[in-house]
């Protein structure tokens, strides 16, 4: 067996037996939050060093002089001006707060790419992936696991076509982070909105009926008493998730659920230090008044700049 479905076996069989009864299932996918500082500048800069750079990289604030930390901020506010045209609008910081908070999606990202793009020819064709993935298992018909990795690869040629926008089922890095972290792309939504519902749906109706939706989060394992949180879900679906009251979730009711529309703080935080760091006040940021602000963005103490610079090449 392949490394890949050694570890997805590996994953299912810790899971089912780590979980607990009590334990509550999370579909919810939110915002994360900036940081988990307080956002008062009156007394630090903390919460912006972190919604700027990311809370590990604003870690090692304390390396770098004041003129070491300015020379390395001007490289990134060249990285964040997309369009190239010497301004820093308030979507291209929001884009980089999002980035910075994200990382970790584009390193997961880099380490699939390597496995799977085996031609290295820049691209992920789905024969590739597919190839990778589940070319040992669809080798044998009766797998001993017991896992049905065709139904496994069915659903992910799904997927791997929605991401891929132009439909040659050949994908960029940039589709390819949307076929393995969905959730983050507004174009996607709705395939996690379908598998959500296809997960939790037992009777394969369409819809997700209360008991199909306890049934998810919580397991009885004979126990006649259910925990408080079960009984508040319980009325969390009749009251908020079961909106038109007809007993079941429908698609837009488990898309609401699901993804909520949460406070954009990227937003929030960009349009903070686009107001504190314009001096014409002409709704855009030169490097100039970035640098001149540079306590705000990065403070006297900065972080090595280095790897964020290399990981966002792609960004």
């Amino acid at each position: 067996m392949e490394l890949r479905q050694f570890l997805v076996c590996l994953s299912l069989c810790t899971a089912l037996a780590l979980s607990k009864p009590t334990e509550k299932k999370d579909r919810v996918h939110h915002e994360p939050q900036l940081s988990d500082k307080v956002h008062n500048d009156a007394q630090s800069f903390d919460y912006d060093h972190d919604a700027f750079l990311g809370a590990e990289e604003a870690k090692t604030f304390d390396q770098l002089t004041p003129e070491e930390s300015k020379e390395r901020l001007g490289k990134i506010v060249s990285k964040i001006d997309g369009d190239k045209d010497g301004f820093v609008t308030v979507d291209e910081l929001k884009d980089w707060i999002k980035f910075a908070q994200k990382r970790w999606i584009y390193e997961d990202v880099e380490r699939q790419w390597k496995g799977h793009d085996l031609n290295e020819d820049g691209l992920v064709s789905w024969e590739e992936y597919k190839n990778a993935t589940y070319g040992y298992a669809l080798d044998d018909p009766d797998p001993d696991d017991g896992f049905n990795y065709k139904q496994m690869m069915v659903r992910d040629e799904r997927r791997f076509k929605m991401a891929d926008k132009d439909g040659d089922l050949i994908a960029t890095k940039e589709e390819f982070t949307a076929f393995l972290h969905p959730e983050e792309y507004d174009y996607m939504k709705d395939i996690v909105v379908q598998e959500t519902m296809e997960d939790i749906d037992k009777n394969s109706d369409g819809f997700i009926d209360l008991e199909e939706y306890i049934g998810d989060m919580y397991s009885h394992d004979g126990n006649a008493d259910e925990p408080d949180w079960v009984k508040t879900e319980r009325e969390q679906f009749v009251e908020f998730r079961d909106k038109n009251r007809d007993g079941k979730m429908d698609k837009e009711e488990t898309k609401d659920w699901i993804l909520p529309s949460d406070y954009d703080h990227a937003e929030a935080e960009a349009r903070h230090l686009v107001y504190e760091s314009d001096q014409n006040k002409d709704g855009k940021l030169t490097k100039e008044e970035i640098v001149d602000k540079y306590d705000l963005f990065v403070g006297s103490q900065a972080t090595d700049f280095g790897e964020a610079l290399v990981r966002h090449d792609e960004f």
